[in-house]
């Protein structure tokens, strides 16, 4: 009888042992696919960039500017798309390159060329709104534009979205105000009044500037979401952008990967 029951317990454990196996072997193998489906659907975006960046080539200053930062983002998602080892990884690499689509739709809009199919919207596009006016202020002894327009004056476009955890709306403006916060990942101290100048009182980006010192404002990305939905979006999937598809699909950047900065505010 206690031979039996010896038996029958190196049983159990080695059904429960095999089962253990199973079921690791079953979530490794989930999350090889996730990984795998998601590095496919960004490489799908960056092809799309790559296309439009070894194709396109800028006829005037703002349309120069935008596609040196598209290919600025090719460069960075191409980079992040080969390190990445989980799917939030691939995930940033998808939004670095749609960002880099963003850029190139607007050189094209700058060229007064059809801007193309729709790309999905960025991670706080939206929440961050656009530029809706002309603007100039007088700061640090120095004019900073801004126009929902290119120009000679405004040639420095930005998509719109978070950059070191703050909102910098969509727009044309005369210097990329941005930068600095998006190398540093983090704000000076007179971006804060910056940011007020520049926008308070302007339809569309409905914050002051101690929202924008601490994040977004109380309850306004729901608003802008509700205000705004289907201004940036649509699906990216499919179409080209006049002459050649690149894969479809649809950035972003940087974050996660420990290097090269954060590219679309992440």
């Amino acid at each position: 009888m206690e031979l039996v029951l010896v038996i029958a317990v190196i049983a159990v454990v080695a059904g429960m042992i095999a089962l253990t196996k199973n079921q690791g072997s079953t979530r490794r193998r989930r999350e090889e696919t996730s990984l795998a489906d998601a590095k496919a659907d960004a490489r799908q975006a960056i092809e799309r960039l790559g296309g439009q960046v070894y194709s396109l080539i800028g006829s005037n200053g703002p349309a120069k500017s935008a596609m040196s930062d598209a290919s600025e983002r090719f460069n960075a998602a191409g980079s992040q798309i080969e390190q990445a080892t989980t799917p939030r990884q691939a995930l940033l690499a998808k939004q670095t390159a749609l960002e880099g689509l963003y850029y190139v739709r607007a050189a094209r809009l700058a060229m007064d060329m059809d801007p193309g199919p729709e790309i999905a919207v960025l991670d706080g596009q939206k929440s961050s709104g656009a530029v809706t006016e002309d603007r100039d202020i007088e700061f640090e002894g120095r004019q900073v534009s801004a126009s929902p327009n290119p120009s000679d004056k405004t040639p420095n476009y930005y998509p719109g979205g978070r950059v070191a955890d703050r909102p910098v709306p969509a727009g044309w403006y005369s210097e990329p105000w941005w930068k600095p916060a998006l190398v540093a990942g983090a704000w000076g101290i007179g971006s804060v009044l910056l940011f007020n100048a520049m926008f308070t009182g302007m339809a569309g980006v409905g914050y002051d500037s101690n929202a924008f010192e601490s994040g977004y404002g109380d309850g306004y990305q729901d608003g802008i979401d509700a205000d705004q939905g289907g201004d940036f979006g649509g699906d990216q999937g499919g179409g080209d952008y006049g002459g050649g598809d690149f894969g479809g699909g649809g950035d972003f950047g940087g974050g996660d990967f420990g290097g090269g900065g954060d590219f679309g505010g992440f």
